[in-house]
C-alpha cells in the first residue's frame, strides 16, 4: 500500500479482508468514502450507501479497531488512515450458451485492507 502523505513513524494497524466476492472497483468506490475518517463515522457512512460493497466493508471497521485496541492505540482518538481495495483472484466458471456451448465466466473477487491510525499524527 503507498504511503498517502502520512508519516512512516506513526504506529498502524492494519485489518485485510481477502476474497471479497464482489469486484475491487465497486469495493473501492466505498472505501474511498471511508479514508481519513474518525473510527466512528467511517461505519455510519458505510452503512447508509446504497451498494452492496458496503457489507463487507462494515464489517471489516470494527475488525480494525479491535485489532488496533489489543495493540494499544485506543489511547488517542483513532481515524482510518488509509484504505485499499485491490483486485484478487477470478473464480472461472462455464455457462452454458446455445447448441450445447460453454461460454468462460469470471467470477470477480477483492482484497480490501483498512488501517487505523492515531489521530494526532
Amino acid at each position: 500500500m503507498r504511503n498517502e502523505g502520512l508519516s512512516s513513524s506513526s504506529p498502524e494497524v492494519r485489518a485485510p479482508a481477502k476474497h471479497i466476492s464482489i469486484s475491487a472497483g465497486k469495493t473501492r468506490r466505498v472505501v474511498d468514502q471511508i479514508r481519513y475518517r474518525p473510527h466512528e463515522q467511517a461505519p455510519m457512512i458505510s452503512e447508509f450507501m446504497p451498494y452492496r460493497a458496503c457489507d463487507p466493508v462494515l464489517r471489516l471497521i470494527p475488525s480494525a479497531a479491535a485489532n488496533a485496541s489489543r495493540l494499544g492505540l485506543s489511547k488517542a482518538e483513532p481515524f482510518v488512515g488509509g484504505t485499499e481495495a485491490g483486485k484478487g483472484t477470478s473464480y472461472k466458471r462455464l455457462r452454458p450458451r446455445a447448441q450445447g456451448r460453454a461460454y468462460p465466466m469470471r467470477k470477480h473477487t477483492c482484497n480490501a485492507t483498512i488501517v487505523v491510525r492515531h489521530a494526532h499524527v
